[in-house]
């Protein structure tokens, strides 16, 4: 690794540790800040954003739901051959749940915005991963709530059949890629927000770190994140999720012992994605975490 990328990862590592420790309350003023919050808007209408089809591998996995076998399609972006040279070469898996608007069967729509920006050359280069994102069926959830709603509801005893698929496939791809179980993330926006909370309760000894965007969890399981690196974002202006979601969320992680990262995005609407992984500080600190 690169001495000065090395230096920056660590910088990174300690100034937001310490930032988690002197903020106890959830005060946006008090939080690290986004570098780029002015990063300009990615248009959400259909062909707005080049897709990376060709470099994402379709990929498919099966799981129950009820009597029946369901299929499920993904897509694994593979880091470039160059960055998996060496004996036992390593790599992170980003683990990508998308939103409402990405959901369907054509295995194609779900890699908007962050699949798409971790598949641009600087990326590549600056942060070798692998990176997973499952399709949520139309009409389906990664979570069983309404988004709208201000208040949560307890976490049901099992995933639903979309968010297992999505287990399932993390599964998969861990047992065939040469994955480092040490540095495997999980991050999601506004429906993918719910999941990436509801996910990472289920699981928080997988993941090295979460990032929820704009969604909502259950407070009653929080103490399971205690442990787990998070950093979340949600704008203050958002009409679609409630920004108290969030807000409830961080602050029962808080309450758990957690030491969560907070960033409330100013006169930001629902779009709080693009300025949280637009920022190359914030893709820095995700892959700077390690079990």
């Amino acid at each position: 690794m690169p001495c000065q990328l090395l230096v920056r990862r660590l910088l990174v590592r300690c100034l937001l540790a310490s930032a988690a420790i002197v903020t106890p309350a959830i005060t946006p003023a008090q939080e690290p800040a986004v570098q780029n919050p002015a990063a300009p808007k990615t248009d959400s209408s259909p062909g707005a954003q080049a897709l990376p089809v060709d470099l994402y591998e379709a990929r498919k996995v099966s799981v129950k739901e009820g009597d029946a076998t369901v299929e499920f399609a993904y897509r694994l972006l593979a880091p470039e051959p160059a960055a998996t040279t060496g004996d036992g070469a390593r790599h992170p898996l980003v683990v990508f749940l998308h939103g409402a608007g990405e959901r369907g069967s054509d295995n194609v729509a779900q890699l908007k915005y962050l699949p798409a920006w971790l598949a641009e050359p600087e990326n590549r280069r600056r942060h070798p991963a692998f990176v997973l994102a499952p399709q949520c069926r139309m009409d389906e959830r990664w979570v069983d709530v309404s988004w709208a709603d201000g208040s949560s509801t307890p976490q049901p005893p099992t995933p639903t059949t979309d968010l297992a698929a999505a287990i399932a496939a993390i599964d998969a791809v861990v047992a065939r890629e040469a994955v480092d179980p040490a540095r495997i993330y999980l991050t999601g926006l506004s429906m993918g927000g719910y999941g990436t909370w509801d996910l990472a309760a289920r699981s928080p000894g997988r993941f090295a770190a979460v990032m929820p965007i704009c969604g909502g969890g259950d407070e009653r399981v929080a103490a399971r994140l205690a442990g787990l690196p998070i950093w979340c974002f949600h704008g203050d202006a958002d009409k679609a999720v409630p920004v108290g979601r969030s807000r409830e969320m961080i602050a029962a992680v808080r309450r758990s012992g957690g030491r969560p990262i907070y960033s409330e995005l100013a006169g930001v609407g629902h779009d709080s994605w693009t300025p949280a992984y637009r920022d190359g500080f914030v893709l820095d600190w995700l892959f700077s975490q390690r079990k």
